[in-house]
């Protein structure tokens, strides 16, 4: 779009309210990708409104008030001194307004045509592009956010987090010496460990409570580790919920607790994934580390995991202990009180 191209540039301050119980706060207005970009201080973006379905309270008044269309909960105020940025919103309105359908009689083929190629982009197109667009405007505390807020969901079935003080501070000594980022342990977790968005990792109590060697636990924190790297459990996540959450997320910042529920009952019920075996055993290489404690961990038999165990990069090497015996029996305690 032309006029979209000639405003790309435009930034403005307003005043913004996500609804009328919040105070009014100041953001940093843009125009985007087709949207209109609201942004704190600080550069990190708080809403997206379509440009499509941006609205105005007071046409022809200054301030300019606007709020996405259909919900005037949601308010932007723009000040008269920044006149270019309402000039520019107005003009890209327009624009929108003036390429709507406005079907009649000598036109109906022509609106049957867009409608079969509308719903066709609507289908095959729109949900990939939508997440893709998502997924490069959500910022990384956001994605914190949004793990933290989906872990509070599998806490319901899982148990809360085990927080022993000794523990904790054992996991945190193992997840620097594996560069895993945070880790959290969960007492009755249907699944050995899984990753969320945000970059956490959530570890089943079984895999230090069940096994002699701390080898096993550092097996699935690396699975897990190099899984997040190969898909982003973000995008894992929108392609599990509807496009309507896609485009909350997008719009909002925010992911319903319906949407959350569901998605974590999806991980709880999900089998383990095992990561890899090339990938997995470059990363036990790099930390020189035994694979197959891990792998008997996961098959006693070895049958199914002999690649892991005849890969192993430590094979006949002694290897420095991965953490203390002393921190390695406070992780065996760690929801023990």
């Amino acid at each position: 779009m032309t006029a979209l191209s000639k405003y790309a540039r435009i930034e403005a301050t307003g005043l913004w309210r996500a609804s009328p119980e919040d105070q009014r706060r100041e953001v940093i207005v843009s125009i985007g990708d087709a949207t209109l970009v609201i942004s704190d201080m600080k550069d990190q973006a708080l809403a997206h409104w379509s440009l499509a379905a941006v609205a105005r309270a007071n046409p022809g008044t200054r301030p300019a008030i606007y709020h996405p269309d259909g919900d005037p909960s949601e308010t932007l105020e723009i000040a008269t001194t920044d006149g270019e940025m309402i000039d520019a919103i107005e003009t890209l309105r327009r624009v929108v307004e003036r390429s709507r359908p406005r079907p009649g009689r000598l036109r109906l083929f022509g609106v049957a045509a867009s409608v079969l190629t509308v719903a066709a982009l609507a289908i095959f197109w729109l949900p990939g592009a939508l997440q893709d667009h998502t997924l490069r405007v959500v910022p990384n505390v956001k994605r914190a956010s949004i793990g933290a807020a989906l872990l509070k969901q599998i806490e319901r079935v899982s148990g809360n987090a085990c927080v022993n003080p000794r523990g904790r501070t054992a996991l945190n000594k193992l997840g620097t010496r594996l560069s895993s980022g945070p880790l959290v342990v969960l007492p009755a977790m249907t699944r050995a460990s899984i990753h969320l968005p945000g970059g956490l990792i959530v570890l089943n109590k079984t895999i230090f409570e069940d096994y002699e060697s701390p080898d096993v636990a550092a097996g699935f924190i690396l699975s897990e580790t190099v899984q997040r790297e190969l898909s982003d459990p973000l995008r894992d996540m929108l392609a599990d919920m509807s496009l309507r959450e896609n485009f909350r997320l997008l719009t909002t910042g925010e992911v319903s607790t319906p949407a959350l529920e569901t998605y974590a009952e999806h991980l709880m019920t999900a089998g383990d994934k095992a990561a890899p075996v090339d990938a997995l055993l470059a990363r036990f290489s790099a930390e020189n580390l035994h694979s197959t404690p891990y792998a008997q961990a996961l098959d006693i038999t070895g049958e199914t995991t002999l690649d892991l165990i005849e890969g192993d990069p430590m094979m006949n090497k002694d290897t420095a202990p991965l953490i203390s015996d002393a921190d390695w029996l406070r992780l065996q305690n760690i929801c023990g009180g």
